[in-house]
């Protein structure tokens, strides 16, 4: 199977966040757990579309949701060693887009991971995806639409 290749331009990532490794984060083989990264990259994903002013859209019963996740790991990463989550967004469509991950140990410069993780926006009450709204699309306007 071919290994997947994820790079990103570097004018794409717009904010950053540090979170710790905890102890209950480490596996069997004494290092970061994927499931336990995959939990570090939501709370990265909450954080980044909290500070840029997303709110949740109960009163339109519409949310974002995920539809893929890919991860690459390039470096272990401890208990308690502190980790950057750069974040970006990019590749909107009329439904959603990609949140891109950054992901290094400041301490030493190494880089842990990269991930991609797609969205769409979906309304609860009709039960489907509809497309993105323009107040979201709002908040990044330099950011590149795919067909």
């Amino acid at each position: 199977m071919a290994r997947i290749q994820l790079q990103f331009p570097d004018d794409q990532f717009y904010y950053s966040t540090h979170l710790t490794v905890r102890v209950t984060d480490i596996n069997g083989a004494n290092h970061l757990a994927n499931d336990s990264m995959i939990s570090m990259i939501s709370e990265a994903r909450a954080r980044f579309l909290f500070d840029a002013g997303i709110e949740d859209m109960k009163d339109t019963h519409t949310s974002i949701i995920v539809t893929d996740l890919a991860t690459t790991y390039r470096a272990e990463a401890y208990a308690r060693d502190q980790l950057c989550f750069e974040v970006g967004i990019m590749d909107f469509n009329k439904y959603g887009g990609d949140v891109i991950f950054r992901i290094t140990r400041p301490a030493d410069g190494a880089l842990i991971a990269m991930a991609k993780s797609g969205f769409v926006f979906f309304n609860y009450e009709m039960k489907k995806v509809v497309p993105m709204p323009q107040a979201f699309r709002g908040k990044f306007p330099n950011v590149n639409a795919v067909d």
